[in-house]
Formats: C-alpha cells, structure tokens, sequence
C-alpha cells in the first residue's frame, strides 16, 4: 500500500498483530502515519511484521500479549500511552475458531466440531479469546482514548455473528457477542467520542482459514456462496478498519461493516 497520511498523529494497538487481518491492518495502519503496537502471542511473526514495517518507513513496536489476561492490557496501555502521550486507535482482531491447531485440512464441513461434540472446556476457551478479549481490550483503552478526546475501538466479528452455518456454534456465539458488545459500548462512550464499531468479514483467506480452504468441498461450498467469486484478502479487512480508524468515519459508531463479497445479502 502506498503511503499516507490518513492516520498520522495517531496511535494504534492492533492485536491479533502477527499474521493474517492483524498484521496487514499493522501493515496499513503505518503506510498511513500510525505509531503501531503490534501484539500477539506468537513473538517470532510480530517481530517479522514490525521489522517489515520499520524497513518501509513505519513506526512499530511489537508486545507480547495474551488477550484473556486483563492485567497485560492494563499494562500494555499504560506502556503506549506513556511512550506516546496519547491512544486513539484499538483493533481487537486476535481470535480463534475452536478447530484442531493440529488439523492442516478440515476434516468436514464444521470447524470445531458439531454442537452435540462440543466440549465446555473448548466452548469457554472460544468465549474467552473472541468475546472476552474484546471486553478486556475496549475496557482497558477507555480511559486513555477519553484523555485523548476520543478515540476509535475497531472489534473484529464475523458474517458468523450475523446469519448461522455449519461452522461452530461457540464460534457463532462468541462472534453474536462482539457484535452487540460493540453497540452497546458504542452508545455509552458516545459521550466521550469513544467510537465503537465492529466489523464482518466473509470467507477470507489467512492461516485460520487455510485447513478450511484446503477441503475442496469446504472451498467450494464457501466460494458459490460469495456473489463476488473470489476470497478476500486480509487487505479487503484491513482497508475497512483503516475507515473507521480515520477521521473519515467521524460519524460512525454502533454499526456493522460486512466485508464479505456479497455473501450476507443472498
């Protein structure tokens, strides 16, 4: 992406940082003037993505940060604020699908297995990165964006959290929740100019969903339900997060962006 300035002054936490959405939204984010915090749990690929967008001409840290832990956001926001003065943006991207890490194809049409299979322990475990993730993230940033005079908090839901499928249903839930999470949130810190949206991705090709896509039936069955024809990319998602992070959404709080190649409106 060609440099700008739509986010310049701007300081953003993007977690969910090292691959996938994460880190091309890192990615656009200093293509447009943002100073990046990049966090994730894997070091090795947010140390690659931040390298990556230094050598670009980027400004980027990378952080290790488990998004279940409340007490590493109070400190990750604390160390940003104080190297920065300031916290404008927050992308709660990281999240799971409940499937195998060890599936390298998925085995049939469910990720994570049908419901009646479903564990208590897998369906807190989805529940706690996808959902509770993105309330420890958005309540650790409230302070510091309303210091700033505002802010933009960009939470990462799904076209699943909207219609239902075949996919896993603690997925489907835990995605149901960011979204009405994100209103709610929207209409209370409305008054602090706290802006609160929440995004929703089809079916986009990144290594949560490579196993998916490497079923050709499970490919197939994605790509005819997409009135567009393709996949997206991690840059379809992040471009929209770019939007409401900027100042061109200034008006934008409470809504859902579906990013999902015409699939929600069959």
């Amino acid at each position: 992406m060609e440099a700008g300035n739509r986010l310049k002054g701007k300081v953003a936490i993007v977690s969910g940082g090292a691959s996938g959405i994460g880190a091309e939204t890192a990615r656009v984010f200093a293509a447009q003037g943002a100073a990046v915090v990049a966090c994730d749990v894997n070091t090795a690929l947010g140390e690659a993505v931040v390298a990556e967008i230094k050598a670009a001409g980027g400004e980027a840290v990378y952080r290790t940060l488990d998004v279940t832990a409340e007490e590493q956001w109070a400190a990750l926001v604390k160390e940003a604020e104080a190297a920065h003065g300031r916290l404008d943006i927050l992308t709660n991207i990281a999240g799971i699908s409940g499937r195998d890490p060890t599936q390298n194809i998925q085995a049939g049409l469910t990720a994570g297995g049908l419901l009646e299979d479903q564990t208590l322990e897998k369906w807190n475990r989805i529940m706690e990165v996808n959902a509770t993730g993105t309330f420890l993230g958005t309540k650790a940033v409230i302070g510091p964006m309303r210091r700033a005079g505002g802010g933009s908090v960009i939470n990462i839901s799904s076209i699943c959290g909207i219609v239902g499928s075949f996919a896993n249903v603690a997925y489907h839930a835990s995605k149901g929740a960011v979204r009405i999470f994100s209103k709610a949130a929207a209409i209370q810190h409305a008054p602090d100019l706290i802006r609160v949206n929440s995004i929703h991705p089809g079916f986009v090709d990144t290594p949560m969903t490579q196993p998916g896509h490497a079923n050709p039936e499970v490919a197939k069955q994605r790509m005819d339900a997409t009135p567009l024809g393709r996949f997206g990319t991690p840059n379809d998602i992040a471009m929209g997060c770019l939007y409401l992070a900027s100042d061109d959404a200034a008006w934008v709080t409470g809504s859902e962006l579906v990013i999902d190649g015409g699939m929600t409106a069959n």
